[in-house]
């Protein structure tokens, strides 16, 4: 061996790669031993199986109201739903209390008149426009009566029912009843409180007033209902 092979360990090499070698061709190759299963057509799942298979949950039983027709539930409160018992409380709608009767007289005096003073801001409009008015004029004139009387008559009308209701109730609570007087008594107190800053006369035209209509509509709702 050179001194250049020594330096260079090419000897070395060559040998550790020999002796390498008988030991790499020792090693066994891999064997696959997988057999895969054979296919059998009739054991093979349908798309009906899949949906009606004891895994998916039944879509009746996902409903809130699901079980109600199997005698299942125990309580159910429907004391909220329980009419009004004191007598003379029947009226157009079916009525629960003093709150319906608030929301229900309220809102249909609101939009009563709200609609009457609609029909007078148009037939004023029309008047005060005259027939040789540009239509321009003739819609704005409109407009301006409208909006002015509509929500006047109507505001005015849902905070005389408001009191008028809020009243009625409160002496058919302490009385434990609903009749006539009620409503024309609630009506004049109502009217007069409307009116009460424009003095004493027309506290008194307008508790009349008021009165006079309360007193028309229990005698209406007396007869019809």
């Amino acid at each position: 061996m050179s001194f250049w092979d020594a330096l260079t360990g090419r000897k070395s090499s060559s040998s550790s790669s020999s002796s390498s070698s008988p030991s790499s061709t020792t090693l066994q190759e891999p064997t696959d031993s997988f057999q895969p299963t054979p296919f059998d057509p009739s054991s093979a799942q349908d798309v009906s199986s899949f949906l009606t298979g004891p895994s998916l949950p039944d879509p009746s039983q996902l409903h809130p109201l699901a079980g109600l027709n199997q005698q299942t539930l125990d309580y159910l409160s429907l004391e909220e739903s329980a009419l009004s018992d004191l007598p003379g409380s029947q009226s157009a709608l079916p009525s629960r209390g003093w709150s319906d009767d608030l929301c229900y007289g309220t809102g249909v005096t609101y939009l009563t008149a709200l609609s009457m003073g609609g029909a007078w801001g148009l037939v004023e409009g029309l008047n005060r426009s005259g027939p040789a008015a540009p239509p321009k004029l003739k819609l704005n004139s409109v407009l301006n009566a409208v909006t002015r009387r509509g929500p006047f008559l109507g505001n005015s009308a849902g905070v005389l029912a408001l009191v008028y209701n809020g009243i009625n109730s409160t002496i058919g609570y302490y009385r434990g009843k609903h009749d006539s007087a009620n409503s024309v008594v609630a009506g004049a107190l109502s009217g007069m409180l409307f009116k009460s800053t424009k003095g004493i006369r027309p506290m008194m035209i307008s508790g009349g007033l008021v009165a006079s209509a309360a007193g028309a509509w229990a005698i209406t709702r007396k007869t019809l209902f």
